[in-house]
């Protein structure tokens, strides 16, 4: 009986097929990014590389958020909480590279031996190895997602319920790192970094492979999203997407599915938080609040929810107005941020990438209505 019913249901179901995307745009801004932006800042000093450095992994980031949100269906608010917890552990490496080159000449960190501690903690002792600590950027943001999604999915909790679960936990642990007492920078975070690999990390040439790292990871993101929602993997996701129920009556564990793209897609985050610190220089608490997550939905939304390169190009023009509104208007750019959202949601659902096909149908049908006009219109 299971059997014939889900026979009958792949015969009747719609078969759901990815949309052809053209990859020359992509490909041609990865090289722009690539290639140009290091060329540009070395020729002018007022175009800091690192601050693009930042956009793109806060473009891997929403890369993340879409393969979740866009392909899948979760809206997931704890995605910075992935990123930070990546960066928090990069970072841990780094604070212990520094050694005796600190402010207080110590070889524990300077905020430890600021908060009277006599010792490295125990848990601080395996990221003096690089591998190590690269490793801690992969496992511990998946095992955190992957323990909450379990919990949460086999509890079939979804929809809006699920966003403010995960907003909730987010808040939790932003909460849990402010306080001096867990030994990880409280309020102030790292920041000093001096050595990465045993590179000067200040260094031009240190920045701009750490870029060029960062260009690649990116690429390397894309090209995965790209491929799995090619595969039966991922047409099931994008069915769950579109209605969970129907692929659970067709015999699917949609909760196994959901798990693996949650826990995925917060080690990808983690990676991208691994690459930010050494470029920005800090990592602290406020990488994980919550409105860090509303941001970077905000980025895929006007990217374009459920497409390839949509999330990138969302992540770097909220970001490059967000630097120039900051900068001038800095009173006003969350109603601005706001304003963004709202008008992207009520009048371009596709977001920029969908504004060129959003806007060849209007002019389609306005036509078909003027011929149809003019058609019936008397002839006098």
């Amino acid at each position: 009986m299971k059997e014939a019913l889900t026979s009958w249901l792949a015969r009747t179901a719609p078969k759901i097929r990815p949309a052809v995307v053209n990859h020359w745009p992509g490909l041609a801004g990865l090289l722009f990014f690539a290639l140009c932006i290091p060329l540009l800042s070395s020729l002018s000093t007022s175009f800091q590389l690192n601050i693009w450095g930042k956009y793109l992994c806060y473009a891997a980031l929403a890369v993340s958020l879409n393969w979740l949100w866009g392909y899948t269906g979760l809206l997931c608010l704890c995605q910075s909480l992935f990123f930070a917890l990546g960066g928090y552990m990069a970072g841990m490496h780094l604070m212990l590279l520094i050694g005796r080159l600190g402010a207080y000449k110590s070889d524990l960190p300077d905020f430890m031996v600021f908060l009277g501690y006599k010792q490295l903690p125990l848990f601080w002792k395996p990221f003096h190895s690089f591998l190590f600590a690269g490793g801690a950027v992969l496992w511990l943001p998946g095992i955190v997602a992957f323990i909450f999604g379990w919990l949460a999915f086999r509890s079939r909790i979804k929809g809006v319920y699920f966003s403010i679960l995960s907003q909730a936990l987010t808040y939790a642990a932003c909460l849990l790192f402010f306080r001096n007492d867990l030994g990880m920078g409280g309020n102030n975070g790292f920041t000093d970094f001096r050595f990465i690999l045993g590179l000067d990390i200040r260094a031009r040439s240190t920045q701009v492979l750490l870029y060029e790292g960062t260009v690649a990871f990116l690429a390397l993101c894309i090209v995965f999203v790209n491929w799995v929602t090619h595969t039966k993997f991922g047409m099931i996701q994008q069915a769950v997407r579109d209605s969970e129920n129907r692929v659970l009556f067709s015999g699917y564990a949609t909760t196994a599915y959901k798990l693996f793209v949650f826990t995925v897609s917060a080690i990808i985050a983690g990676i991208a938080g691994a690459f930010y610190v050494p470029q920005v220089g800090i990592i602290n608490p406020s990488e994980m609040a919550t409105s860090k997550s509303l941001d970077v939905v905000v980025w895929v939304a006007v990217g374009g929810r459920g497409t390839l390169y949509g999330p990138v190009l969302g992540a770097v023009l909220v970001n490059l107005m967000k630097s120039f509104t900051t900068r001038y208007y800095p009173d006003y750019w969350l109603i601005i941020s706001g304003a963004i959202f709202i008008f992207v949601v009520l009048f371009m659902p596709n977001g920029v990438v969908g504004l060129p096909q959003q806007l060849s149908s209007i002019y389609r049908k306005w036509s078909t209505g003027h011929k149809r006009d003019a058609a019936a219109a008397p002839v006098i």
